[in-house]
């Protein structure tokens, strides 16, 4: 290990952080074992369960042979990147004595090695966690058949191996890379970070258009058309949908909370690092890495506080759940406070500003975690004021529940921003003033937000599994309703209603972690804010720019022209980005109708022949991945354009206007969606009355699958989406920022050198663009003819004109 002047104490500690990694992804190995002994029920269920896992599988390889190209170009071009700036001083104090050509390569590998192990732990947390979530929901349904306790606590171990492995995978990450590099650990921990958050941002994406295609298509003509329940065996689309809510919710937020538990630690270090130059100090390192540690035991303790009766209640669940998060929150905050009391407690910490404060900003990320989970409750919980508004609205039709709905969107949107912006005023309470220096103090302060961040995600196993817990739930009740369907004995009935009040529980829990991410999103966007002012105002030192330019660009000036066209930029990206996954999920979802009708005329529905549900799987599955690298080209390409061709401050100004923008955008997107959602499922739990309007197939039951059908690419495909794209942009600003420093003010053939790259990447972009706005493949066949033979002659015109 480079021990970069680290005492014993502090050797020790990043050894125990080390094992601590290996602890969590050992426990996830322990509660893998105990699901596979439980029972998966009968063998109607496991043939539902086979289907649902073979589509998950296919889909999956699909998308890494997607992907892979892309991943390789990134690879090299990172490696490569290190050749157009000098080494970080960093990095020549940890290879002294190299040859400057030796420590580039060097680096360059230790950045590309570390780009593919962040994408490569992201994408096993994404895969391997949805392959366990696709083992629990089978049990979980033969589990409602015994009690409401069982099927609660394997859907919540199930999810909670996720959680683990995220903890585990993302601590272990961070923490090899500081003990192989020490001080230049930076360099790599940026490739480390984007790899895991372009994963995430693959997998969020294609998953996210995989479901809500299926499921759109599945309650449109199921649902209001044919009248048929959820989950029907007869719909074409209902398998895929079981599918989607895997691929989507499963492999694709635990890839995304992943990401996110990386860039908060890469951050952290960063700004660390900037301190230690400051004050000489370690600590601000190695504390960050301690804090992880303790996150993993916290949730391991947390996980045995949830548990629930013989029998109970959609609030049981939520009120289980709720309290292994706060156990595991408690036992944190004392923790924190140990650790900062018994390391930080010296008289060298004391002269910058005590040992109190590092302790204060993680618990101020925890309460942070904690004020958010309530807020998104409130706002999507089926028992609080705005959920039962919706539902209300829902007695005059479609359009006023969807106002209802909207309005509540927003509304959650500005409270968010508020508890948001009162976190960060908590950071500058925390650390503002340590020192005189103006500079100096602005590290400070953002290194408090970067400790928010990491707080925040501290829970990060407690998270991912109440994420989990929502699709795993889903699909235990899909299962039951395909094996249970038209039995009518009192086993069954009460297995349903222990399901459906498990399925209710899972949208409200997605939505608590869907804002948390979105949440660390923009504490971590923050905290990545500041590495780029720091390696900019580096950059430019390097370059011999005076001391008062690099102050100014610690400050970006949205007076300057450029700087605010850069704002503008980055504020309307994504809108841009949301457009184009809703059309994709509108597009795939109009094939899917179209299928789904196809089928129903040749007499699915009276049993005249069997429905194909590989046809909606495969559907699905194109329409996603067409998506996948358009829409990564636009948070790749587009900073690298903005910085190329209106300069670094500009870029300043893109990356401020995209912080803002998407969070207030990702907030509305996702709790109108679950609140949508949820308004749907009280109607659906009223007593069936025609005559008063109540209940499932009644007016009002079609309004709630029509808000729900609107609000499902919102809160999963689009709103989820952006939370990794806002920090791939914030990521690729940080690792170009030297780059476009080094050319900015370029003339001659260094000029024209900028503006061919630039071109050529304007003409990616409007690839991009124009392939996300493509017509998916047989589109027009299958619109012109609805007929049920349109797939086919689509199908046989293609081989006629080979022929020719």
């Amino acid at each position: 290990m480079f021990t970069m002047g680290l005492t014993s104490f502090e050797q020790i500690a990043i050894w125990a952080v080390f094992a601590v990694a290996w602890l969590g992804l050992g426990y996830a190995i322990f509660l893998r074992s105990q699901i596979l002994r439980e029972d998966k029920g009968s063998e109607k269920m496991q043939e539902v369960w086979g289907a649902i896992k073979d589509g998950a599988n296919a889909y999956l390889q699909k998308q890494l042979r997607s992907i892979l190209p892309l991943i390789g170009i990134l690879t090299i071009a990172l490696f490569l990147s290190v050749y157009v700036v000098p080494p970080t001083p960093e990095a020549l104090e940890r290879f002294e004595g190299m040859d400057e050509g030796l420590i580039r390569f060097w680096i360059g590998i230790a950045r590309a090695v570390a780009f593919v192990m962040g994408a490569g732990f992201s994408l096993m947390v994404g895969q391997i966690g949805m392959r366990m979530a696709v083992e629990g929901n089978v049990r979980v349904a033969a589990a409602s058949k015994k009690s409401f306790g069982d099927a609660l606590r394997i859907a919540y171990r199930a999810g909670t191996i996720t959680g683990m492995l995220t903890d585990g995978l993302g601590l272990l990450g961070g923490t090899i890379i500081f003990i192989i590099l020490g001080i230049a650990a930076p360099d790599a921990l940026l490739g480390f970070g984007f790899g895991g958050t372009l994963l995430a941002l693959f997998m969020r994406v294609g998953g996210g258009i995989f479901t809500k295609a299926a499921d759109v298509g599945a309650d449109l003509v199921g649902k209001v058309e044919a009248g048929i329940p959820e989950d029907d065996p007869r719909n074409p689309a209902v398998v895929a949908d079981l599918v989607g809510d895997n691929v989507g919710d499963c492999a694709g937020m635990a890839a995304d909370i992943f990401e996110s538990y990386e860039v908060t630690i890469v951050s952290g270090l960063i700004l660390g690092l900037a301190l230690w130059h400051i004050t000489g100090r370690l600590e601000w390192i190695v504390f960050p890495l301690m804090v992880r540690g303790i996150g993993v035991l916290s949730s391991i303790f947390g996980t045995y506080f949830v548990k629930g009766g013989e029998t109970g209640r959609s609030e049981d669940a939520m009120k289980a759940i709720f309290s292994g998060f706060i156990t595991s929150a408690i036992i944190s905050v004392i923790m924190f406070a140990a650790a900062g009391f018994f390391y930080l407690n010296t008289p060298a910490m004391d002269k910058w500003g005590g040992w109190w404060r590092m302790p204060a900003a993680v618990a101020a990320g925890v309460l942070l975690a904690i004020l958010i989970d309530r807020l998104t409750e409130y706002f999507t919980g089926t028992h609080a004021a705005p959920v039962n508004d919706i539902k209300k609205a829902a007695d005059t039709g479609p359009a006023t529940l969807i106002l209802n709905g909207v309005s509540v969107g927003f509304e959650s949107s500005v409270w968010s921003v508020v508890v948001i912006a009162l976190t960060i005023i908590a950071s500058i309470f925390i650390f503002g003033g340590i020192s005189s220096d103006p500079t100096a103090n602005a590290t400070f302060i953002l290194y408090g937000v970067a400790m928010t961040g990491i707080g925040m995600l501290t829970l990060t196993g407690n998270n991912v599994a109440m994420d989990s817990f929502g699709p795993i739930a889903d699909n235990a009740n899909g299962i039951g309703e395909m094996s249970w369907s038209g039995k009518t004995d009192k086993d069954t009935k009460r297995a349903q209603q222990i399901m459906a009040d498990l399925d209710a529980v899972g949208n409200t829990t997605k939505a608590i972690t869907k804002g948390v991410a979105i949440g660390s999103a923009v504490i971590a966007a923050v905290s990545l804010f500041g590495s780029f002012l720091v390696d900019v105002s580096r950059a430019q030192a390097s370059l011999g720019i005076p001391v008062l330019e690099q102050i100014q660009a610690l400050g970006i000036r949205v007076d300057i022209p450029q700087v605010f066209v850069g704002m503008l930029l980055g504020g309307a990206l994504p809108w841009l980005f949301s457009s184009f996954a809703i059309q994709a999920v509108a597009r795939a979802a109009s094939l899917i109708v179209l299928e789904v009708r196809r089928q129903f005329k040749l007499g699915v529905l009276e049993g005249k022949t069997k429905p194909d549900y590989a046809q909606a799987v495969s559907i699905s599955t194109s329409a996603a991945q067409k998506e996948l690298v358009s829409l990564a080209l636009l948070g790749i390409v587009t900073p690298i354009v903005v910085g190329l061709l209106l300069d670094v401050e500009a870029l300043g100004g893109f990356l401020a206007g995209i912080i803002v923008s998407g969070q207030l955008l990702a907030v509305f997107l996702n709790n109108s969606g679950g609140a949508w959602d949820n308004a749907k499922k009280l109607i659906e739990d009223e007593p069936k009355d025609p005559e008063k309007n109540l209940g499932k197939g009644s007016e009002r039951h079609k309004a709630g699958v029509v808000g729900d059908t609107v609000g499902d690419p919102f809160k999963d495909t689009a709103g989820p989406a952006l939370n990794p794209m806002i920090k791939v942009v914030n990521l690729v600003a940080v690792i170009i920022a030297p780059i476009v420093v080094q050319f900015q003010g370029a003339a001659g053939a260094t000029l024209v050198i900028v503006w061919v790259v630039a071109i050529a990447l304007i003409g990616v972009l409007a690839w991009a663009v124009m392939r996300s706005k493509a017509p998916a493949p047989n589109m027009s066949a299958s619109i012109s003819g609805v007929g049920g033979d349109a797939p086919k002659k689509a199908s046989s015109k293609k081989k006629t004109a080979k022929k020719k």
